[in-house]
C-alpha cells in the first residue's frame, strides 16, 4: 500500500489512530463506516506496510522528573557517510536524546536532550557528547516553556 493510495477511509483510520491509539476496532469501526471486520483489515494492512509505525502511550516528562528540554545543535569536523553513521549509531544509544535531525545549514545534527536537571544535562555533555570524535562544536538552547507538542501528522 504506497502512502500516496490512501483512502478517505485510510486517512479517517489514521486520525482515529493519531487521536486515540487504544481505541477498540468496533469503536474505530463505527468512527470510519466501516464493520468491524474490514476495519481491522485495513488496520493490519497499515500496519504491514509501515505507514502505522507502532503505538505509545505519551508520558508528561515533568511529571516523571524530566523537566528540562536541551537542544543541541551539532557541528561535525567532517561529514562523510561514514562520520554521520558513527554519530547516529552513537546518538541512537543515548535515552536522553529523544529527538534527533540531520540538518542542512549551518549545524550538522539538531537534538532534543531530556534531563532531570542543569547538573543532569552537564553530565551527558561531558561524558557522552563532547567525547564522541569529529565533534567540532556543540550550541545549547534551553526551553522554558512548551507550546505546542503533537505527535499527529495533520493528514488530511
Amino acid at each position: 500500500m504506497p502512502n500516496n493510495n490512501l483512502d478517505l477511509i485510510d486517512r479517517k483510520i489514521l486520525r482515529a489512530l493519531q487521536a486515540n491509539g487504544k481505541i477498540v476496532i468496533g469503536e474505530l469501526a463505527e468512527k470510519v463506516g466501516l464493520s468491524p471486520s474490514p476495519c481491522a483489515r485495513r488496520v493490519r494492512l497499515l500496519e504491514q506496510a509501515g505507514i502505522v509505525k507502532g503505538y505509545t502511550a505519551i508520558v508528561d516528562q515533568k511529571k516523571v522528573g524530566l523537566p528540562i528540554s536541551a537542544f543541541a545543535s551539532i557541528k561535525l569536523e567532517r561529514q562523510r557517510e561514514e562520520d554521520l553513521d558513527r554519530f547516529a549509531e552513537a546518538v541512537a544509544r543515548w535515552p536522553e536524546v529523544v529527538d534527533c535531525y540531520l540538518m542542512t545549514g549551518q549545524r550538522d545534527y539538531l537534538m532534543r536532550i531530556v534531563s532531570a536537571d542543569l547538573e543532569a544535562y552537564e553530565r551527558f555533555l561531558k561524558d557522552k557528547l563532547t567525547r564522541l570524535d569529529n565533534v567540532a562544536s556543540i550550541e545549547t538552547s534551553f526551553a522554558l516553556g512548551q507550546v505546542k507538542r503533537s505527535e499527529a501528522l495533520p493528514i488530511g
